[in-house]
């Protein structure tokens, strides 16, 4: 261990070293850049480079970006039955554990492509395996408008199918996140995910600091709400988040986010049990907090990173009148030891809501229990088109229950593949 120690010690003085001998030259060639830049720009007296991303498009034919991600599994549980999947809640069939043993995951084949000078364009589908057939689900499909539209500045629309802004990793797709499963909260409430069709416009407001305000209207007819029947708005959703940089090595992101809608068409579970019809309000809070110790995130980084739910139903479960509030959250770490490798833990709880008698010795009934979930998990990352992962997990999902799981995952992408948000 001694030896390690002084091979890092070498190597950390050696990269400081270079950094300094090299930083005068750099410096002398930006300038040398940033000179040749303003005088193309003022060569035809229009600043020709700052209106380019007003150029239009002309023609779109070839050039959509394609991309592949293979997402693949091998899970070992020490509970060969999970039944129910999380006491005192009723959840989808994507909210559930997932299958044992060797797998191809959830994998996704994307296209997407500036439209024209003031739209672009992006749909996902999702190659995944259900009661042992192969099934193609389509994630996302939808248009947006880019800063040429006519729209105030900072102003955008995003309409059709899509992972739509609510919490921290709504809007993210599953193999950006940083742990081979999602916390409680997104797989008791949002059976993994939300994204139901509708339109979303947002505007980032004109300030020193980051901040977003937004709002959006939804068909209805995806967790956490059920049922619409497409002739009146069945969903309704707004946010405003802010965020800002400490320095240059630190910042930092917070939100609040809220959906409501009714489930008039009667929300089940998994199995068809404990339909809720009525309305449901969801709640969200997010924080992330992000520190490069050497001030270049692609060596070092530090992450923290919470969200809070609150659900309230005021309906009926299975024609019997409920109205209860329950809770759930998550919280966090990841720290990148250096550009390959990461390591992390997250500890995740839902909190039941009492129930009326006629719940009673149902799924509904959490019993007095607050099912909880520990993870784990260190990565290797080859490149930015390659990941492989191994997680434990503890999760403790009803009373006198714990499943151990263990986890090996890789997740490979192949073509183009935007950034994700931060």
């Amino acid at each position: 261990m001694y030896i390690y120690k002084i091979i890092a010690s070498f190597i950390l003085t050696l990269f400081v070293f270079t950094k300094f001998v090299v930083a005068d030259e750099l410096e002398d060639r930006v300038k040398e850049l940033e000179e040749k830049i303003a005088k193309m720009e003022s060569s035809d007296g229009n600043n020709s480079l700052s209106t380019s991303t007003k150029t239009k498009i002309y023609g779109n034919e070839f050039n959509p970006s394609i991309g592949i991600i293979l997402n693949g599994k091998y899970n070992n549980f020490s509970m060969k039955s999970a039944e129910p999947a999380v006491k005192g809640f009723v959840i989808g069939h994507e909210g559930e554990r997932g299958r044992e043993g060797l797998q191809l995951g959830e994998s996704e084949l994307n296209f997407s492509s500036n439209i024209d000078d003031k739209f672009y364009g992006s749909m996902t589908a999702a190659i995944v395996k259900e009661d042992g057939e192969d099934k193609v689900e389509l994630e996302e499909a939808y248009l947006m408008t880019t800063p040429n539209f006519n729209f105030p500045d900072g102003m955008s629309l995003k309409a059709g199918k899509a992972f739509w802004t609510l919490g921290y990793m709504n809007e993210h797709h599953v193999h950006a996140d940083d742990f081979a499963n999602r916390p409680l909260p997104y797989r008791v409430y949002l059976n993994k995910s939300w994204n139901d069709e509708g339109a979303e416009i947002t505007y980032t407001l004109p300030t020193d600091y980051y901040a977003e305000i937004g709002a959006g209207m939804f068909r209805g007819d995806d967790y956490p709400i059920k049922g619409g029947d497409g002739e009146s708005v069945g969903a309704m959703s707004a946010f405003a988040r802010i965020g800002g940089d400490i320095d240059q090595d630190q910042n930092w992101r917070m939100g609040l986010y809220y959906v409501d809608g009714d489930n008039s068409g009667g929300r089940a579970g998994n199995d068809g049990d404990n339909t809720f019809k009525g309305d449901s309000s969801l709640y969200v809070t997010d924080f992330r907090y992000s520190y490069a110790p050497t001030g270049n995130v692609r060596e070092q980084e530090l992450t923290l990173q919470g969200e809070f739910f609150a659900r309230n139903e005021d309906g009926t479960y299975d024609d019997i009148v409920f109205n209860g509030t329950s809770y759930g959250w998550y919280a966090q770490s990841v720290y990148k030891f250096n550009s390959r490798w990461r390591g992390g833990l997250r500890y995740s709880q839902m909190e039941t809501a009492g129930v009326p008698t006629g719940l009673i010795g149902t799924n509904m009934d959490g019993e007095g229990f607050d099912p909880t979930s520990i993870a784990i998990m260190t990565d290797w990352t080859n490149s930015e088109f390659s990941r492989v992962r191994w997680q434990i997990n503890q999760d403790k999902l009803a009373s006198g229950s714990t499943d151990n799981q263990f986890t090996v995952q890789y997740i490979i992408s192949i073509g183009a593949h935007g950034a994700h948000k931060f």
